[in-house]
């Protein structure tokens, strides 16, 4: 039984010569003349399919990209102590790398749509999916290599991986100095080829490739030294990233179960969230349409946080009308969201509508129980004109009682109660 399984996996069934192998991979490693013009064409195609909002146009220009060439150049240099062409592999990255960002840069710098599509979007938030991705399309296209039969893999790892596209949103980041977009997508770009090399490493060590040796012995043991080391460099911090976006993908999850469970089941609908995780305390931000929550109400929820997994996490609640004037409205104008302007519009007067209207009955049973003497009250808010140009808001409560009260503490119970240090009190 285990025999059979071993030969149904058995990777060296149709196996390329290894020389031959070697040689494609050597000739793939090099930018020069034709692999360079294709390349800064594919950026420009990718750019414009980007620029268009085309998927069909991104997927055109990863298929005819030569840039994995270098990627898997280096991971194979690793895995079988070449340095010749490790160092080669590396120039060469660097050489394509800076080429991609030039070109992409100069066209979005001229083009004069500069518009934030969903497909620039996704290329700025690396996931634990993108690392998966890369790891075994890296996999696949290092398997591919090295058989005789190329076949259908190819294609479908450069599409991917997709290489291209985050380049392009790193020089739309330049050419419209959206730095938070640059390092988005150069980060994505970077997980991309770590996880790539790292894959075709692990294969060409599987597949038990003879390492380079030269006739200096001792040159030979102290390069294996510096690549050893360079590997471990590389493979650890890999898994800590990987590990960190897993934990990200997590964090959310609850987050979405939170908010789930706690908001949308109870009938309040949410017009926007955000959630944060490059932060500490990591937080949740949400905005409802209707539904307002009191100091107390936000920390028990706060206090929830940890029955869904959430920890060193808060939780905000924007709910006046500035926040939602301002960044809440400006971030719904960026997503998909499937609410309307008129919606928001009408959120917006009801909330401004809120400052003015007092339907609390509870503060007044309360007021009565702490303060007997009180017959009515009459709230609302007043402006305060101290200056042509200078005007103050304030919440005034005037009351009605058969003997005199102390002012003094009503103020400061109303002001706790109504968490309004604006208020004032004045006998009718």
């Amino acid at each position: 039984m285990m025999n059979k399984l071993y030969r149904l996996f058995n990777l060296n069934q149709d196996e390329e010569d290894r020389n031959k192998v070697r040689e494609d991979i050597f000739k793939n490693s090099s930018f020069r003349g034709a692999n360079l013009w294709i390349l800064a064409c594919a950026i420009l195609i990718a750019s414009i399919g980007l620029n268009m909002n085309s998927t069909a146009v991104i997927i055109g220009a990863m298929l005819i990209s030569p840039l994995m060439g270098p990627i898997v150049g280096a991971g194979f240099a690793l895995s079988t102590y070449d340095f010749s062409l490790l160092k080669k592999s590396g120039k060469n990255l660097l050489i394509a790398t800076l080429v991609s960002l030039t070109v992409s840069t100069v066209y979005f710098y001229l083009s004069p749509f500069k518009e934030i599509q969903s497909e620039l979007l996704s290329r700025t938030s690396p996931t634990i999916y993108d690392v998966m991705i890369a790891f075994f399309g890296g996999l696949v296209g290092a398997i591919s290599m090295t058989r005789v039969e190329k076949g259908n893999p190819i294609p479908g790892v450069a599409i991917a991986t997709a290489l291209m596209p985050p380049l392009c949103t790193a020089g739309f980041g330049l050419a419209t100095f959206n730095l938070k977009f640059f390092a988005g997508a150069m980060y994505l770009y970077t997980i991309n080829c770590f996880f790539i090399g790292i894959a075709t490493f692990l294969i060409i060590k599987y597949l038990k490739y003879l390492p380079v040796v030269t006739e200096n012995k001792s040159f030979d043991k102290k390069l294996r030294y510096i690549i050893t080391t360079l590997v471990v460099l590389m493979i650890v911090p890999s898994f800590y990233l990987a590990y960190s976006l897993l934990q990200e993908k997590k964090f959310s999850q609850n987050a979405d179960w939170f908010i789930k469970e706690q908001f949308i089941d109870n009938g309040y609908t949410v017009i926007y969230k955000k959630i944060s995780t490059g932060v500490s305390p990591r937080r949740i931000e949400l905005a409802l349409l209707s539904k307002t929550f009191d100091s107390i109400e936000i920390k028990n929820l706060n206090d929830k946080l940890s029955d869904f997994g959430i920890t060193n996490a808060q939780l905000s609640i924007k709910q006046n009308t500035k926040d939602l004037k301002s960044e809440i409205l400006s971030e719904i104008n960026k997503s998909t969201a499937s609410i309307s302007e008129k919606d928001l519009q009408i959120n917006i007067l009801s909330n401004e509508l809120k400052k003015y209207r007092y339907d609390d009955p509870e503060l007044y049973r309360e007021l009565v129980v702490l303060f007997p003497e009180v017959q009515s009250i009459a709230i609302g808010k007043v402006q305060n004109f101290i200056k042509a140009d200078s005007v103050t808001e304030s919440t005034m409560v005037m009351y009605t009682a058969d003997q005199r009260i102390d002012e003094a503490k009503l103020r400061k119970w109303l002001r706790v109660k109504m968490n309004d240090e604006s208020v004032e009190v004045l006998k009718k």
